[in-house]
């Protein structure tokens, strides 16, 4: 079965569409959630499922999906995947803290919903009605690849017809002391995923199609092996996680580099949902050939590589 991307929301503070992804604007101040859908159901709601909210919103709408009167297809059709390793990190540190300084029952009663670490995906469903599977990734470096392929996964296993994958990580104090001092990128990015059947029914566009995922110890390998697997040389590769200078020249030699934490920000469990979203951006600018994202190092720890194909609109 043939997955396509037919929607994406990107709220960061220098970009606010997939073409931005790969041209940031010069500056821009921080999202502020309230502009972007209004005030109704933000309270109480941390700062990252307040991203999501926007990120989600913009990705539903350029789908198709959502309208100012709500969800357009059945709501236990559309899965909700969701990726952020530090998303609820703040509220965690505070309520330790309370403990620590205090007792247990000294918390805020407010807080008790957002400490558990799938707030984001469950939240999102309930304010958008999404009744399909909902998960939520926090499993590090390679989160948000594994959420696309997840959300992948759940379509060709029929236990969905798309789905609304998010990928977010909010800068606060917390996290900088947990990264050492790294801001992140204080944002969000959706995509919408389908099957090609789902969207030609709806007559939606459908600009990237899904290629080959591969998941293996170090980078080298799972490059390799994704190569075997999709057949064509990339055109772009989206670099992992890690200072540029630290990936090998010798790994995919003289394909064309982009490194999105360098003009944005730490990713973390954002950075495939950006990855994937920027390639959607780098087609609509008139991109060609197949784009790379990945994620991991070079080590022998965990890496994942997924080949994205643009698709000219009909």
């Amino acid at each position: 079965m043939t997955v396509v991307v037919s929607g994406v929301g990107v709220v960061l503070p220098r970009a606010r569409s997939a073409p931005e992804l790969m041209a940031p604007v010069a500056e821009a101040p921080p999202v502020e959630p309230k502009d972007l859908v209004g005030r109704k159901g933000l309270r109480y709601k941390d700062r990252a499922t307040q991203l999501a909210y926007c990120a989600a919103d913009a990705a539903l709408r350029h789908a198709g999906l959502l309208d100012d009167g709500g969800l357009r297809v059945p709501g236990g059709s559309v899965a909700v995947v969701a990726s952020s390793n530090y998303g609820n990190l703040d509220t965690i540190c505070r309520a330790i803290d309370t403990i620590a300084e205090q007792t247990a029952a000294a918390g805020s009663a407010m807080d008790l919903p957002n400490a558990s670490s799938n707030v984001i995906a469950s939240s999102v469903a309930i304010r958008f009605g999404l009744r399909g599977p909902n998960l939520m990734l926090c499993n590090g470096a390679t989160s948000g690849l594994d959420a696309v392929h997840w959300a992948a996964t759940l379509i060709r296993g029929g236990r969905a017809s798309r789905a609304l994958v998010l990928g977010v990580e909010p800068d606060n104090e917390s996290v900088r002391a947990f990264t050492g001092g790294a801001r992140t990128i204080d944002g969000a990015a959706a995509l919408v995923v389908e099957s090609e059947e789902s969207a030609a029914e709806r007559g939606a566009s459908a600009p990237a199609v899904l290629g080959d995922y591969v998941r293996g110890a170090g980078l080298g390998r799972t490059l390799e092996r994704l190569a075997r697997t999709a057949g064509d040389r990339p055109a772009l590769w989206h670099l992992p996680e890690q200072r540029a200078a630290a990936v090998p020249d010798t790994l995919l030699e003289g394909v064309d580099r982009h490194d999105l934490a360098e003009v944005f920000g730490l990713g973390s469990g954002a950075l495939g949902v950006l990855q994937c979203a920027a390639a959607v951006g780098w087609f609509a600018q008139g991109g060609a050939g197949p784009v790379y994202a990945t994620a991991g190092t070079d080590a022998d720890d965990a890496s994942a590589g997924l080949a994205l194909h643009g698709r000219a609109a009909a």
